[in-house]
C-alpha cells in the first residue's frame, strides 16, 4: 500500500534546498551506515560521530550558512549537525527529517531552572521501518529525541521549517530578539 500522507518516508530520501547531495559527506559516512546493517545502531553511530566530530559553536554559522560549509569547517550549530547527518543518511539510501521544535533545560540538582534559556532546537528523525516509524536523533547531544524534545515541525530540511518566513516590507535596521521558556504542567 502507498503512504502520501505529511509522514511517509519517500519525500524525505531525495536532496532538497538545503540538505542536497555531498560527494564528501557520503564518503565520510560510509563507514557508519554499512549495507545491510540495521537502521537504528547505524544511526546512533553516525549521531555519535557528529556529535564527537564536530565542535559546536554559537556564531559560528547562520542559517543562511551551506551545511557543506559546516562539515569543512567541523564547527557549527544544531541546525548544521542535523543536516549533515540527513545528507549522510539520505546518501546512503535512508529516509532522514528536519526536526524543529524546543528542548526542555533541566538545570543541574539544586539549581534554579533558568528562565529563558530555552531556544529552538534540531534534529534528526529517521524512517527505521514500518515496525518502528520514526525515530529522533539528536547528534548534537548525542542522544535520542525523547520527552525533553518537543517537536514543533518536520520537513525535508530547515526551509520546510523556518520559525519565521516571508517578505518584509520596511527599513532594514530593524532587529528582533525572542526568548523561549519551556516548562512541564502540572
Amino acid at each position: 500500500m502507498r503512504d502520501l500522507s505529511p509522514h511517509a518516508p519517500a519525500p524525505y530520501l531525495f536532496a532538497s534546498r538545503i540538505a542536497g547531495m555531498s560527494t564528501d559527506i557520503a564518503e565520510w559516512a560510509a563507514p557508519y551506515l554499512a549495507a545491510g546493517q540495521n537502521v537504528v545502531p547505524a544511526a546512533k553511530a553516525l549521531m555519535a560521530a557528529v556529535h564527537s566530530g564536530f565542535a559546536y559553536r554559537t556564531g559560528a554559522t547562520d542559517a543562511r550558512t551551506p551545511p557543506e560549509q559546516a562539515f569543512v569547517a567541523r564547527e557549527g550549530v544544531c541546525q548544521d549537525f542535523a543536516h549533515i547527518m540527513i545528507m549522510a543518511l539520505r546518501s546512503q539510501g535512508i529516509a532522514a527529517a528536519y526536526a524543529s521544535g524546543y528542548l526542555r533545560t533541566l538545570p543541574p540538582p539544586g539549581q534554579p531552572r533558568l528562565v529563558g534559556a530555552d531556544a529552538m532546537h534540531a534534529w534528526v528523525n529517521v524512517w527505521c521501518g514500518k515496525a518502528l516509524g520514526w525515530i529522533g536523533f539528536d547528534p548534537t547531544n548525542n542522544c535520542l529525541a525523547r520527552q525533553d524534545h518537543i517537536q514543533i515541525g518536520m520537513g525535508r530540511d530547515y526551509a520546510d521549517v523556518a520559525p519565521i518566513d516571508g517578505i518584509f516590507i520596511g527599513m532594514d535596521v530593524q532587529e528582533m530578539e525572542t526568548e523561549v521558556d519551556v516548562e512541564e504542567l502540572g
